[in-house]
């Protein structure tokens, strides 16, 4: 999601939910700690330099129970990061402590957001000898598909 979607979605809002990819819900007494954006500069396996950039979301716990954070204050918190760190339209990513910090893409689902699972790849996989991934075909739809008359010859 970019920061426009979830502002939209915030402003049709009167409360805010995050969800796992487990389906728990975070604590409805989270704190969004920081809104920043966050630059990677980096070479990739093949020798390719690349740069992302994605506006990133941390969320926090603490024992303020009584705590909530109103659609209306995090659309504020976003737009004064748009403009004191000239934040663009970009991806959000979220960070949230579990074991350790996860980091998370977003989604909605029509009443909470949800955090989504990430994955690593690599980008030069035509550079860096990984095979290319092979049809998967079932050995009985195979012998259909193939048939040979024992008297053509071509057994």
């Amino acid at each position: 999601m970019k920061l426009s979607e979830v502002k939209a979605k915030l402003n049709s809002l009167d409360t805010i939910a995050f969800q796992l990819p487990n389906g728990d819900l975070v604590p409805n007494h989270f704190h969004v700690t920081e809104v920043g954006k966050i630059s990677k500069h980096f070479i990739d396996c093949g020798g390719t330099v690349r740069k992302e950039e994605v506006a990133n979301f941390q969320l926090w716990n603490a024992n303020d129970y009584d705590h909530r954070l109103h659609p209306e204050k995090l659309v504020h918190i976003i737009e004064l990061s748009e403009k004191v760190l000239e934040l663009e339209d970009l991806e959000i990513e979220v960070e949230y402590q579990g074991d350790t910090i996860g980091k998370f893409g977003l989604d909605f689902n029509g009443t909470n957001f949800l955090l989504t699972t990430k994955q690593t790849d690599c980008l030069a996989k035509d550079n860096c000898g990984i095979p290319a991934e092979k049809q998967k075909v079932k050995l009985g739809d195979l012998q259909k598909a193939v048939s040979c008359n024992p008297n053509s010859g071509c057994c």
